[in-house]
């Protein structure tokens, strides 16, 4: 438990350095709020590093989260029971080394058809940082090394070309590793994905021909087309979004977490922005969201709030 607690510690000291200290140059604008039915569905264990980094669904309506801090991959089920599927090994300086955090974390995940989990993991080392498969009732496998001077982050499946996309915050790219796994390509390192001095590209999906990503940073929603698997020139879908993190598609809107702010707001097809949730709905650092019908999902870690890491659900409105 001590070296829970002294893993908490560091993150809480880190993050909360970052995500307060004025790093990001994104500018909070004043958003309409838009009240939807929600409930914290499931509270997570602080104390054993239970901090809830990205989500991914699975038909049966089981969540799968990454557990940042405590380097973990847990299946959530419907009655709100939480199982560990995997832990990842801590580096010998303890994920020191991981840039701007400084500290071992897994992040984005993804769920293919076939129930086979995929996810990230930043450590800050060569010989663990990349992206890794987990089968049911396996053990986790490095499928492809990432950059241990980055930190790997957003992870979305293109279907079509089964290729995966995934963003690193620190060196400010997304990169491509095929389904199968070997080796990771950039793919772009457009000035557009560049932090102001703390976390550049973050939240990913791909959807309709485009590569959409986050800027935590800069607070912006870009859409990348594909050019024939190339990226095309990016536009930029909305600003002010101050402290985005990951997001998710909920018809032709964007439904996106604000960690810093502590919202989830969602923008409209033309870009106006509404919130959604708040800290009055239990958000505490809410780092990403999912869809699956009307139903959100919000995980949220409780970085710097150090309360109630918890997931919360909410009821989109009909529009």
């Amino acid at each position: 438990m001590r070296k829970n607690m002294t893993t908490v510690a560091v993150v809480t000291a880190a993050l909360t350095a970052a995500l307060t200290g004025g790093t990001a140059s994104a500018t909070t604008v004043s958003l309409p709020q838009e009240a939807v039915p929600s409930r914290i569905a499931v509270h997570f264990d602080l104390a054993k590093g239970q901090m809830p980094e990205n989500i991914a669904l699975s038909p049966d309506g089981t969540a799968y989260v990454t557990f940042a801090a405590a380097r973990q991959v847990a299946a959530i089920t419907k009655k709100g029971e939480t199982r560990i599927l995997a832990t990842l090994p801590a580096p010998a300086d303890g994920g020191a080394d991981t840039p701007v955090l400084k500290f071992a974390l897994t992040t984005g995940i993804v769920r293919t058809t076939d129930g086979t989990l995929y996810f990230l993991y930043a450590s800050g080392s060569a010989e663990t940082t990349g992206l890794y498969r987990l089968r049911s009732g396996g053990t986790p496998t490095r499928v492809a090394a990432l950059p241990a001077t980055g930190l790997p982050n957003g992870l979305a499946l293109d279907e079509r070309s089964k290729t995966f996309y995934i963003t690193d915050s620190a060196l400010g790219t997304i990169s491509t590793v095929r389904l199968g796994g070997h080796r990771a390509s950039v793919w772009s390192s457009a000035p557009e994905l560049a932090s102001t001095g703390f976390i550049g590209v973050n939240g990913l999906k791909v959807r309709d021909g485009a590569v959409w990503a986050s800027n935590l940073d800069k607070g912006t929603l870009l859409r990348i087309p594909l050019r024939q698997g190339r990226p095309g020139p990016i536009t930029v879908k909305a600003k002010g979004l101050a402290g985005i993190d990951d997001f998710a598609f909920a018809g032709d809107q964007v439904i996106a977490a604000l960690i810093t702010t502590g919202r989830v707001v969602r923008v409209g097809a033309k870009g106006k922005v509404t919130t959604l949730l708040t800290a009055a709905d239990g958000l505490q650092n809410p780092t990403s969201v999912a869809v699956r019908g009307r139903t959100l999902h919000v995980p949220s870690a409780a970085y710097t709030t150090q309360t109630d890491p918890n997931l919360v659900l909410a009821t989109l409105p009909r529009h």
